[in-house]
């Protein structure tokens, strides 16, 4: 490749708000869903099918400062524009993040929770249809399990892509999702509804701007609609898939424990810890993915 085609390779994020690379890459490592090997230093390497045609394609991120983030993109040429995109929403850079303080200046609790996790923003799964699969992989099980059986599924389904030297597989596209007839351990009901998910994609139905354009309420009843996902999964595809920054989740009740701890609440119920997160927005779902990783983090210390 040449110097000119490697630069047209290349995209470049701008960062308006507090935002650290390093402390994205730590989370994703340790998130077991992402199933990612530790980071290079400095840098972030991802790989997924690229949300619409389900092309396999990877990135590379580094920031080179506070304010810039550049995407090094691994895929076909054609796809860069696309690619820094879906890494822009990955990285929940799409949003301008200079108002997040102003959500710890409303809430003595938050403002700690920025302390401790400086530039740590929301990061995402590739896209509302990946979100949704693991949301249906993951139910009624154990995560130790669930990540077994996503693994199993990226293994046996999903592109092995290239990225800067690195070779790092793909979760399945919807297409090949689709044509799925069997995975060894996956039970009951799952299979159908994964094929169901995967088609639901591929008809355009989860796609991520879409959803987020809608008020939050009406996205989620949409959501539920497809099989497998309710109330509490709706909300990780709306969060976590599409990247929506102002949803307080009321089907996850380990947040609701967290919170409840935090704020010396024991009986609170999860309506006065929405009354509570008002407070947050319009930065609600960042807020709730803080309060996450530090009970998360919490629970690692004690054992």
């Amino acid at each position: 490749m040449t110097t000119t085609e490697a630069a047209r390779r290349c995209g470049e994020l701008e960062v308006h708000g507090e935002f650290d690379l390093a402390a994205a890459a730590r989370f994703l490592t340790g998130f077991a869903p992402a199933g990612q090997p530790e980071a290079e230093p400095g840098a972030l390497r991802v790989a997924f099918p690229l949300e619409g045609d389900g092309t396999p394609v990877g990135a590379v991120l580094r920031q080179r400062s506070p304010g810039t983030v550049t995407v090094e993109v691994h895929g076909p040429p054609g796809h860069t524009e696309a690619v820094v995109a879906q890494v822009r929403r990955m990285c929940s850079l799409d949003l301008d993040g200079s108002a997040f303080p102003e959500a710890g200046a409303r809430d003595p609790v938050v403002s700690l929770l920025q302390a401790i996790h400086p530039g740590l923003r929301p990061v995402l799964f590739a896209s509302p249809y990946e979100a949704a699969c693991w949301a249906v992989l993951s139910h009624r099980i154990w995560m130790t399990q669930a990540v077994r059986l996503r693994r199993r599924l990226t293994e046996r389904f999903g592109a092995e892509v290239d990225v800067g030297g690195t070779r790092l597989r793909t979760f399945p596209a919807p297409a090949a999702l689709a044509k799925m007839e069997y995975l060894p351990g996956l039970a009951g009901p799952k299979l159908p509804r994964l094929r169901a998910i995967a088609e639901a994609a591929a008809e355009g139905m989860l796609d991520a701007a879409a959803l987020r354009a809608m008020p939050a309420e009406e996205a989620l009843k949409q959501l539920q609609l497809l099989p497998g996902i309710g109330r509490f999964s709706a909300e990780l595809v709306l969060i976590r898939g599409a990247g929506h920054p102002d949803v307080f989740p009321r089907g996850e009740t380990r947040l609701h424990e967290i919170m409840r701890d935090a704020y010396h609440l024991p009986d609170a119920e999860a309506a006065e810890l929405a009354e509570i997160a008002q407070a947050w927005a319009p930065f609600r779902s960042w807020v709730s993915f803080l309060f996450r990783v530090e009970g998360e983090a919490r629970m690692r210390e004690s054992r």
